[in-house]
């Protein structure tokens, strides 16, 4: 390495002998250790002479008077004027703040996600969701995750309840449409026909009772999976049962009560038409009846995981939904309409493969189900009803995943539920020192 004087390590510092203005600068020789490379310099013939240095220690070119700190010399040839690092200005918006590492954030800068970040931390996620409010695809992915986690405790539920609705179903549809034949010729009488449709309309209302009972079980049992899930905790069968058991009857009194205002409402406003004989009226009637349904349907769709984990009444869980719901009615409507079509198209695609196996082995091809014979046949209705079994075990806990974690969500956003759920999931001091 050169030693010349200008060549030093930055961050080293010269020996006392050789700073200028000391007792030992007064005593060096009359030829410096560079001395002799500058005559060897064409480009600066009009240097003073070498010699004249010691009586003009102040125009030296290669020292100043005034020598910077150490760990800031600068190199040869630089303008000892020239400070040797430029003030960088202030950081801002999309720029790097100067540090140890090379302008790169560093752990006192932090960067966006990480550790000593700006801004709020990320959200604590004991279980399916994070704490926070959340967005449509964590709605639609916590429901996922609970099913795919947690599916010693939601595959029983669901495959049981979903089996038991099928049998009955079955059962009741092969002693109500034994002796069932749709009459396409033209001679049927009026009465033949009112019977035809009277037994159809029955069978299909018994076994929708069915399917509704049978829904309200799995949405009480898999509200108690659901909660637990939220707070990274497992639920077994017995455990779910257990929890949602005493509420049980209201769910079915909330259940039914929805339905019998339903068709009260459309008695209201459809029958005047009907017994008027106007065509007209009835179909303005239905056209009320029909948004206001779906109007109320929203408002009150967080009413049954309000019965279900608030331990409340029929009236109270109505109440809390119009609450939670309110301000918000676009955004709910928006995602149960989204659960509900994915859903309807999931079934879809299990389904339909099982009728058709059903309508050709069994049901002697299109010609027969277009005649109407053989509708009682019993693997007409078995086969369906395996592809019916395995769509509601995958879509019912879907469904009510999704309705839960819109309530939670709604809680969180208006009641700061993420504080008591962390508190519950055992994590001390959350929300009250930044994490």
């Amino acid at each position: 390495m050169n030693d010349s004087p200008g060549w030093a390590t930055p961050g080293s510092t010269p020996s006392d002998g050789e700073r200028p203005g000391t007792d030992g600068g007064a005593q060096q020789p009359s030829t410096p250790p560079a001395q002799p490379e500058q005559p060897a310099r064409p480009e600066q013939p009009e240097q003073p002479a070498q010699p004249e240095q010691p009586e003009q220690p102040a125009g030296d070119p290669k020292w100043s008077a005034e020598q910077p700190p150490p760990g800031q010399w600068s190199s040869p040839g630089q303008s000892p004027e020239a400070p040797p690092a430029q003030p960088q200005p202030a950081a801002g918006w999309g720029q790097q703040p100067a540090g140890p590492y090379g302008g790169q954030y560093g752990p006192q800068h932090g960067y966006p996600g990480g550790p000593g970040q700006w801004g709020p931390p990320p959200a604590a996620k004991p279980g399916v969701i994070p704490l926070r409010p959340l967005g449509l695809g964590e709605i639609l992915d916590g429901a996922v995750a609970t099913m795919r986690t947690h599916w010693r405790s939601v595959l029983p539920i669901t495959l049981v309840v979903a089996t038991l609705v099928q049998v009955i179903s079955v059962i009741l549809q092969k002693f109500m449409l034994d002796d069932l034949t749709v009459a396409t010729s033209e001679d049927v009488s009026t009465e033949e026909m009112i019977d035809t449709l009277g037994s159809t309309l029955a069978t299909s209302a018994v076994v929708q009772f069915i399917q509704v009972l049978g829904t309200i079980v799995v949405t009480a049992m898999l509200t108690m999976v659901f909660s637990r899930a939220v707070l990274g905790q497992q639920s077994s069968v017995s455990d779910a049962w257990r929890e949602s058991r005493p509420q049980l009857l209201r769910l079915i009194g909330l259940t039914l009560l929805l339905a019998f205002g339903a068709i009260l409402l459309g008695a209201v406003l459809i029958l005047p038409g009907i017994l008027a004989d106007s065509i007209g009226l009835g179909i303005v009637g239905f056209l009320v009846w029909l948004p206001l349904l779906i109007w109320l349907g929203v408002r009150f769709s967080l009413a049954s995981p309000a019965l279900m984990l608030e331990k409340s009444t029929v009236l109270k869980a109505f109440a809390r939904s119009s609450k939670l719901v309110k301000d918000t009615w676009w955004r709910i409507f928006g995602i149960t309409l989204l659960t509900s079509v994915l859903a309807f198209f999931i079934s879809m695609m299990i389904v339909a493969p099982f009728q058709f196996i059903g309508i050709i082995v069994f049901g002697g091809g299109l010609e027969s189900m277009e005649a109407g014979s053989d509708m009682g046949n019993w693997g007409m209705l078995v086969v369906p009803a395996i592809g019916l079994i395995i769509a509601q075990t995958i879509v019912m806990p879907f469904q009510s995943g999704v309705t839960v974690l819109l309530y939670v969500d709604q809680r969180i956003r208006r009641e700061g539920l993420d504080l008591e759920l962390a508190r519950a999931a055992g994590l001390e001091n959350y929300g009250t020192t930044g994490g």
